[in-house]
């Protein structure tokens, strides 16, 4: 699991790939804004008649965006998941409704993956965070301390809006999984609105596409290549595409520590992968991205096999590579 989701920057500016697209045409009128939050640059362009009612409507999603960060924030010490993370052990709390769905969706990922997805890592994450942030490599006493915090079997969720804590020490993140959830948030206002053809980009990591350009079938998206080889890419209209990927080795050598902690080591996830899945929600793509990055392939195209409309590629830095394809179909603009 991770406490960021942090991309190669040929991603972070991913709307340059559209080209032509870009342009308005007679009718539609193209309106593009950014807004840093949630720890990162969310990009909103939507095509409609009219530039001020689309304008009005991309407010109207960061707004929604700024509330849901408010929601699921581990770093806003009056956050509903930071209330909720000081006071349910062993005791019942209600959540907002928002809350509740994202802890909710987030067990049916740790269900399906068998715990290798677990927003309760949050004692590890916070552990190695602390490493990455030049501390000392926790001992391994420290590391058994906190795994025994982890455990997404102790979280009890009572409909329709009740969270309980079966334990002493357990936390939550949702780094792994908040910011597909915006994503969604914030199209169903601009649907709300009437604007039908959009594109929102959640720092590069999480982006989502609905209805499509002028005169384009859908909207291109250049998944995530390390190997700089393949350019695999996919033609995304009402549908989201998320990427996962462990941070690169630092200074601090053979033990530093990554942002994707395995729940099952308590250690930094050892890959070399990066993972883009193909979805039709932003939580979907989110969460599967994270899944899959911890399952690696051969685990992870069994998930995928049994899961309807999604797609995803592993891709290494030496361009090996594994897909898996159930949904949306991945096309590669390079042979090697």
């Amino acid at each position: 699991m991770r406490f960021d989701k942090r991309l190669a920057a040929a991603l972070a500016l991913i709307f340059v790939s559209f080209g032509s697209s870009w342009q308005s045409s007679e009718n539609k009128q193209l309106v593009y804004k950014r807004k840093y939050v949630m720890g990162t640059v969310f990009e909103i362009a939507a095509y409609d008649d009219s530039r001020e009612h689309a304008s009005a409507a991309i407010d109207k999603a960061f707004q929604e965006i700024v509330r849901i960060d408010d929601l699921l924030s581990n770093y806003k010490p009056e956050s509903a998941l930071s209330t909720l993370n000081r006071s349910a052990h062993f005791h019942t709390e209600r959540v907002p409704p928002d809350l509740y769905r994202v802890i909710a969706e987030a067990v049916q990922f740790s269900k399906i993956s068998d715990g290798k997805f677990d927003i309760t890592v949050a004692p590890l994450v916070n552990l190695w965070k602390a490493a990455l942030a030049g501390d000392s490599i926790p001992s391994e006493a420290r590391q058994q301390q906190a795994q025994a915090c982890v455990g997404y079997e102790k979280i009890e969720l009572t409909p329709p809006n009740q969270v309980t804590f079966n334990s002493p020490c357990l936390q939550l993140d949702l780094g792994a999984i908040g910011k597909g959830y915006a994503v969604d948030r914030a199209e169903e206002i601009l649907h709300s609105l009437q604007i039908r053809d959009a594109f929102i980009n959640a720092g590069g990591s999480t982006m989502l596409a609905t209805g499509s350009p002028p005169g384009q079938s859908a909207w291109l998206v250049h998944l995530r290549d390390p190997s700089h080889k393949i350019d695999p890419y996919v033609m995304l209209k009402n549908g989201s595409v998320s990427t996962s990927e462990q941070t690169a080795k630092s200074l601090l050598g053979r033990d530093s520590a990554g942002h994707i902690i395995d729940p099952a080591t308590a250690r930094p996830l050892q890959t070399g992968f990066a993972v883009s899945v193909i979805a039709p929600t932003g939580i979907m793509s989110d969460g599967f991205s994270t899944t899959l990055l911890l399952l690696g392939p051969q685990q992870g195209k069994a998930l995928v096999n049994r899961t309807s409309d999604v797609s995803a590629v592993w891709l290494s830095p030496k361009a090996e590579m594994e897909t898996a394809t159930n949904g949306p179909q991945i096309l590669f603009g390079r042979k090697l």
